[in-house]
């Protein structure tokens, strides 16, 4: 899952209480999609910055809750307002993440690099999905051989 640091970063969420946060402002289909027919409560989750001067997976998460309405479409306040959605049938939904802790930070060039890893979504040319599912054996290599300590 991708977020921009600047809106909310893996210190922020695992700052939060409970180091939990909602995951507003999906607004493809196909990455709603993913969250609302594919993701459960307890999942893992690779926390990927993007759009930083140094992007790439900076944490490890979970999916702390079942997909529910982001309040955010509602909002004409918000840059996620969605004056087509309505309440009684909500177009964008969320869920919501915890923190469990911050690695090093794995770049992109270093996940292209690792052959055991080239077909993973995030590294197909032009994909610009901010959730993308892994494979067990992706997350498994990730998070066992790449990940480590944060540095």
């Amino acid at each position: 899952m991708k977020s921009e640091p600047s809106e909310c970063s893996i210190d922020d969420t695992l700052a939060a209480p409970r180091a939990t946060v909602p995951w507003t402002g999906i607004r493809n289909y196909q990455a709603r999609n993913f969250l609302r027919d594919d993701a459960r409560m307890g999942d893992g989750v690779l926390f990927y910055h993007s759009s930083c001067p140094q992007p790439g997976i900076a944490g490890i998460a979970e999916i702390a809750s079942a997909p529910y309405a982001d309040p955010t479409q509602f909002d004409p306040l918000s840059p996620y307002f969605d004056a087509a959605s309505r309440p009684e049938q909500p177009r964008w939904i969320l869920v919501d993440v915890r923190a469990l802790r911050k690695t090093r930070l794995i770049s992109i060039g270093e996940l292209r690099e690792e052959k055991k890893l080239a077909d993973m979504i995030i590294l197909r040319k032009g994909n610009r999905l901010s959730i993308t599912p892994v494979t067990p054996a992706q997350w498994r290599y990730i998070t066992q051989k790449m990940a480590g300590a944060a540095a």
